[in-house]
């Protein structure tokens, strides 16, 4: 009959002590593991957070052609085009300005707009175009302005800023306006003067 007890296996109390060691040693493991997972998690959020400055599209020398309801409406040239969909909110960015012509209903040209800067929030559907803005209606009149705004959604223009219409008699100056989005029916909200145009 075999013994219980062999004495020449590990005793009890080593057993222990290597059981302890292997217990140590795997918990610095998974500690180890836990800090390289929780690193790996910042660095996904850092990523994430970066790729919202980041566009999705970079473009150069952009011409484009918009439709509404199946019907060209606008072209938008420009020298640059970026898009912003990881924003919030997202929007596009013409950072070396943009000009747009829009088409009447024979895709003929019936009015412009022009600027050094152009930025579109694409949720709100809201134009923000800073810098020497220049706009011509289908009167052929003609709007300077530092800075305007176009919400298509509410389809009106409007700017606080100073304002410029040369019409084909006179001059208006004066200081913010609102406009329906043609631009044909429109209110000065500070008029400065009127100022008729001597013919030569």
């Amino acid at each position: 009959m075999r013994p219980l007890w062999n004495h020449s296996a590990p005793s009890l109390s080593l057993l222990l002590r290597r059981v302890g060691v292997v217990f140590v040693l795997l918990a610095g493991l998974l500690a180890a593991t836990a800090g390289c997972s929780r690193g790996e998690m910042k660095i996904d959020r850092v990523a994430l957070s970066e790729r919202a400055s980041v566009p999705v599209l970079d473009a150069s020398e952009v011409s484009t052609l918009i439709s509404d309801s199946g019907i060209t409406r606008y072209r938008i040239n420009a020298p640059q085009w970026r898009i912003y969909d990881k924003a919030n909110p997202s929007y596009w960015d013409f950072p070396k300005g943009i000009y747009l012509e829009k088409f009447d209903e024979e895709l003929h040209v019936n009015a412009s707009l022009r600027s050094d800067y152009a930025k579109y929030l694409e949720e709100e559907q809201i134009w923000h175009l800073t810098g020497n803005v220049y706009a011509v209606n289908e009167k052929n009149e003609i709007f300077e302005t530092p800075e305007l705004y176009w919400n298509q959604k509410a389809e009106t223009v409007y700017s606080d800023s100073a304002i410029k219409i040369t019409r084909e008699q006179s001059i208006i100056e004066g200081v913010g306006f609102t406009s329906n989005q043609e631009m044909t029916k429109y209110t000065i909200l500070k008029p400065t003067g009127v100022f008729p145009i001597k013919e030569e």
